[in-house]
């Protein structure tokens, strides 16, 4: 079964309750932190076209991410990464990882990238594309984003160290022309397809 992984549309609001159970489940049996999401909030970022979500040929919600801007568009967030259970171990977190990459780079051009993350795979796909390992004082300062990680399970932890480090490890992709570095591989496909 063949899987698309676009730009996310009014249309797939449909998928919003799904995507927030998902994220919601996922992070108790890993173990893990994860910050609440709302099936609204999911919505809105669809509406603002800063999502991206992977479907089968024939319409099964198979995963999703979204962009989230921070200090004035200076920084930009990779978050909700989530796949669904049937879909794990085929590709379609990469191949949402290099949509909501390049989704990012086309809105924000200028701006770093960040993702805060608990997981190894994450970790090696933010480095094949680019991203390297920071501390939390070297992403976004607003308290709004803090204020995000309060339904975590991790969140007293994160207090205790006055919001400088967690059980995430956060990491930046600086653009190239802000940094001496070489340029990613550009994705220039409008939807990718996964066999």
């Amino acid at each position: 079964m063949n899987i698309i992984v676009r730009l996310a549309t009014e249309e797939d609001g449909k998928f919003a309750k799904m995507i927030t159970d998902e994220m919601e489940s996922s992070a108790i049996i890993r173990g893990s932190g994860i910050s609440k999401r709302s099936p609204a909030s999911i919505l809105k970022k669809i509406r603002e076209g800063k999502a991206v979500i992977a479907l089968t040929t024939n319409g099964v919600w198979a995963g999703f991410s979204y962009v989230e801007v921070w200090a004035n568009g200076e920084f930009v967030s990779n978050s909700g990464l989530i796949v669904s259970p049937q879909f794990r171990g085929k590709g379609v977190a990469r191949a949402i990882k290099h949509k909501i990459f390049e989704l990012s780079r086309t809105l924000y051009p200028e701006a770093k990238i960040f993702s805060i993350t608990t997981g190894l795979a994450i970790m090696k796909m933010n480095s094949r594309l680019g991203f390297s390992p920071v501390t939390f004082n070297e992403i976004t300062k607003e308290k709004e984003f803090w204020e995000g990680c309060k339904s975590c399970i991790n969140y007293k932890i994160l207090q205790g160290k006055d919001f400088k480090n967690c059980l995430c490890t956060a990491m930046m992709f600086v653009p190239p022309h802000r940094k001496n570095h070489h340029p990613c591989q550009s994705l220039q496909s409008e939807s990718q397809t996964l066999q």
